[in-house]
């Protein structure tokens, strides 16, 4: 067996780990054991491997500052005051529950990223449903995972992939959404009236129709404050082209900070609860995909794609990005779209092909638990409030939603 054969073979078994899960590890050990195997194996130079690793700061970073405001937000009781509000306001109806979430839903994954849909909306949706006395959650907390890559390219903020894929060469704002705001309001709608459908049988249950709202202490009033000022931030930010992941990460630390002064506690009471092993899972696929790399991918796909570009470029968006959509999801999308981001970039192909090519990286992985790190951060929420979803549990309910939304989001991309 050839070196480049060895790497794909490694690749693709890190990947099976995530999904499979043996043995209920955790998916960060699969992840970081592939990568430490093709270290040892010499398929990939320390050097190489650290410049991988440099490649995703600027996504650890943003991961940072975003679980620790979940965090603070979690602790001081702000999601179950939040959930207190939406079951009195739902008034008993769990239809009309069901589509306040999705609201929600859009608001943060546009204005926080798609991570912070999995991280902060998560939690507050499982108070939510727990205070309001519902038997079935899932339902409601499968909102959390679809939305989050659904809304994903309404702003260039919604998803870090966003950034992976255009680096340098991101759009102005007003140019980015006259590109994405159709498709998006497509892909919101169709995954909204499919989900709905699909769960319609298991979300018609009872529902509390009047809750007592619990007080609001000052650090839970603070721990809001950070969130939505974190969200004028990176909207200022990208404005500017400025990267999210230091912004995020300064506005995390300070809230936390803050958070623990003023209610007099010590930062293992924050820093124990945060998900620290999403970290190395994602250094991990970086180096994966350096190793890739290596093996030529980047060129070859390159010039493929140039190629089949010279002969119909509008035919040869919408393979490619039909490819990266269901790609995303054997590799993850942050992977794949930096992948995707080279390919594009080195081949100089149309901006359309660019546009096909996000949708994929920002739609597809609604197909599977594997497609996105915002999915991934979304399981780890969902063990932590005593709820599992299997692989195939996913596959089914995602290959329902997430097709014919894709379709339509590239449909609208012609309009």
């Amino acid at each position: 067996m050839t070196p480049y054969l060895i790497t794909w073979a490694i690749a693709i078994l890190s990947v099976a780990g995530i999904i499979i899960r043996p043995y209920h590890l955790p998916e960060a050990i699969w992840v970081v054991a592939g990568s430490l195997l093709l270290l040892a194996l010499h398929l990939i130079l320390p050097l190489d491997a650290l410049r991988g690793i440099e490649k995703g700061t600027d996504v650890y970073l943003f991961l940072i500052g975003m679980m620790l405001l979940a965090e603070i937000a979690r602790e001081e009781k702000l999601f179950d005051w939040l959930a207190a509000h939406a079951i009195n306001y739902a008034k008993g109806s769990s239809t009309l529950l069901f589509l306040l979430i999705y609201v929600v839903g859009i608001i943060v994954t546009t204005f926080l990223s798609n991570d912070a849909t999995a991280v902060v909306l998560t939690p507050a949706v499982a108070a939510a449903v727990k205070s309001a006395k519902v038997k079935k959650p899932l339902p409601y907390l499968f909102i959390c995972a679809f939305i989050a890559n659904a809304a994903s390219f309404v702003l260039p903020i919604s998803n870090p992939a966003n950034l992976v894929i255009y680096a340098s060469h991101m759009p102005p704002l007003l140019q980015w959404l006259s590109t994405y705001i159709l498709p998006s309001f497509f892909a919101i709608s169709i995954t909204y009236v499919l989900l709905y459908w699909r769960l319609r049988k298991d979300i018609q249950q009872t529902v509390e129709t009047k809750i007592i709202i619990p007080p609001l202490s000052r650090e839970g009033k603070t721990a809001g404050i950070a969130i939505i000022a974190t969200a004028i931030i990176l909207l200022v930010s990208s404005s500017f082209g400025i990267q999210l992941g230091l912004p995020t990460a300064i506005s995390g630390a300070l809230a936390t900070l803050i958070v623990l002064v003023s209610a007099n506690k010590k930062p293992w009471a924050i820093l124990k609860g945060v998900s620290w092993s999403i970290l190395p899972l994602v250094a991990g696929l970086f180096i994966i995909v350096e190793a890739l790399d290596k093996t030529g991918l980047i060129t070859s796909l390159s010039n493929i794609l140039k190629n089949d570009a010279a002969q119909c470029a509008t035919l040869t968006a919408w393979r490619n990005g039909t490819i990266v959509a269901f790609a995303s999801n054997l590799t993850n999308n942050l992977p794949s779209g930096l992948i995707a981001g080279n390919v594009v970039q080195a081949s100089g192909v149309s901006s359309l092909i660019k546009h096909f090519v996000l949708i994929g990286v920002d739609l597809g992985p609604n197909l599977s638990v594997t497609g996105s790190l915002a999915t991934i951060l979304w399981l780890v929420a969902l063990r932590r409030e005593g709820e599992n979803v299997s692989a195939l549990t996913f596959l089914k309910l995602g290959i329902i939603v997430m097709i014919p939304a894709l379709f339509a989001a590239f449909a609208a991309l012609l309009l």
